[in-house]
């Protein structure tokens, strides 16, 4: 059979024993949600309702809440530039939410070109594309760094000259001229050179919500672990694969199920897809170390 027959099937044991709507559950809240904030910033300019002002680097929503990205703030900061007192309540709201939920559910949950990537994502398996190059997945931390030595160097927050989140806000409201260079670009490096290339090895901004998550109470975890069939459908949907084998498989001595890798994003994709419903979101303080809640049952013998 092809290779693009078995990528199809891929969560279609979770479709059969729990329905397509319990298989794809967190799937379609994640699109509600981005797709929501997107639209919520779009209604000001192209319907007149202003509900939220501003963007994803700074916003007002009803005149009362300020947010403002910390990833931007630090840039500022770095460039010799102080918030005003607005700004720096906006920072402290966000810098709270994600220091609760974990850094990277901006990556799954709020960023607009995680729906990009994962459309490059989707057409790539059925396209059944293999290989491509790679790059280490701290490339994104370099770049990080780079990023906020540029801007004290240069006086400018430097990455918003590129920033692909930036560009497409901006061309969705004022028309994507050459935004679209840019958001293609992302789309083709994803689809041809890299698989998960942008998300999971280029962009600083993952990098920034990583480091900023990385003590969050909120977590993936595999409390049911024990149950795993090993069909691997997991590893095939994560954005960062390479989080979940220490807590599903226990590796190393005191590994519980919690997956408390700073690079997962709490998509939730690995809860939809796994059919013996191993997976759950759950505290980093619930991670019990040598045992599990279910044991694999053994044939009847007669």
């Amino acid at each position: 059979m092809s290779q693009i027959a078995d990528k199809k099937r891929i969560g279609a044991e979770a479709v059969e024993s729990k329905g397509w709507l319990r298989a794809h559950k967190w799937l379609i809240l994640r699109r509600l949600s981005q797709f929501g904030i997107l639209g919520l910033f779009l209604l000001g300019p192209l319907a007149g309702l202003w509900i939220v002002k501003g963007n994803l680097n700074y916003s007002h929503t009803l005149g009362l809440l300020p947010l403002t990205d910390p990833y931007v703030a630090l840039q500022a900061l770095f460039a010799g530039h102080v918030p005003e007192k607005l700004g720096l309540i906006g920072l402290a709201i966000a810098l709270a939410f994600y220091l609760l939920v974990g850094g990277r559910v901006y990556c799954s949950w709020v960023c607009p070109v995680n729906v990009v990537t994962d459309a490059a994502g989707w057409l790539r398996d059925r396209l059944g594309i293999k290989g491509a190059s790679s790059i280490s997945r701290n490339t994104r931390y370099w770049i990080l760094g780079m990023t906020l030595l540029g801007s004290a160097l240069s006086g400018v927050v430097l990455w918003e000259l590129v920033n692909p989140v930036s560009m497409l806000h901006r061309g969705l409201i004022f028309g994507m001229g050459a935004a679209w260079t840019v958001v293609i670009a992302v789309f083709l490096l994803d689809l041809f050179v890299m698989n998960r290339g942008w998300c999971g090895r280029l962009c600083p901004v993952g990098a920034f919500y990583s480091l900023v998550g990385r003590w969050s109470p909120l977590r993936i975890s595999a409390p049911l672990r024990s149950a795993c069939n090993d069909c691997m459908d997991c590893f095939e949907v994560c954005p960062e694969p390479q989080v979940i084998r220490p807590a599903l498989k226990g590796e190393g001595k005191g590994v519980g199920p919690v997956i408390l890798a700073p690079s997962c994003t709490n998509c939730g994709r690995c809860i939809d897809v796994c059919s013996k419903e191993v997976f759950t979101y759950g505290l980093r303080f619930n991670n019990p170390a040598s045992t599990d809640t279910l044991v694999k049952v053994q044939p009847e013998t007669k």
